[in-house]
């Protein structure tokens, strides 16, 4: 006999709401998967400050007339705004509609909300630096420690917390919310 929840004909068990619709189920998966996106976007970002300082240090070559030190204060200062962003809209959008509806993450979301500190006090070491003009060793050593946070922080949420988010109960919970407000300014 066929499990009927698992054919793909049988009638959705969640309930008709606006939120649901044909495009509210299309962005119900679009949240799990924009999360993917925002973070391959911010691993863009860190590169691209990465590669800010690693230019600046091998050659000081940038465009004419830019001050080498400028694009890096730039680029890490986009970066960071970019990263914090993203936090800020997750601890106060995404996770508490989650937590509303899945209780049960609560001891997830506490752990990754750990981390978005520990990014934050990462991220304030590297602003620092730049403002200090630190030079590029220095400012290498901040962005590893980001980049290894960071990546440790971005496997976990989206292993523990990308079905949760393709859930049609979240998609109504969060319908109506800008994505750049629940997922930050790279969304």
């Amino acid at each position: 006999m066929t499990d009927p929840s698992r054919d793909s004909a049988a009638p959705s068990a969640a309930p008709s709401s606006p939120a649901l619709s044909a495009a509210g189920t299309d962005r119900l998966v679009a949240w799990g998967q924009e999360l993917r996106s925002v973070h391959a976007r911010l691993r863009d970002a860190l590169e691209v400050a990465r590669e800010a300082v690693t230019v600046a240090a091998d050659d000081g070559s940038t465009p004419a007339d830019a001050d080498p030190r400028r694009l890096i204060g730039l680029y890490c200062h986009g970066f960071c705004q970019a990263l914090e962003g993203h936090h800020r809209g997750e601890d106060g959008s995404v996770f508490t509609a989650l937590l509303d509806l899945r209780p049960d993450l609560a001891d997830v979301v506490a752990e990754l909300q750990r981390d978005h500190t520990m990014l934050d006090h990462l991220l304030g070491g590297l602003a620092r630096a730049v403002d200090a003009g630190a030079d590029a060793a220095a400012l290498d050593r901040h962005l590893d420690g980001i980049d290894a946070v960071m990546e440790t922080h971005f496997r976990y949420e989206e292993k523990r917390l990308v079905d949760a988010l393709d859930e049609p109960a979240l998609a109504a919970a969060l319908a109506g919310t800008d994505r750049r407000v629940a997922l930050g300014p790279l969304a």
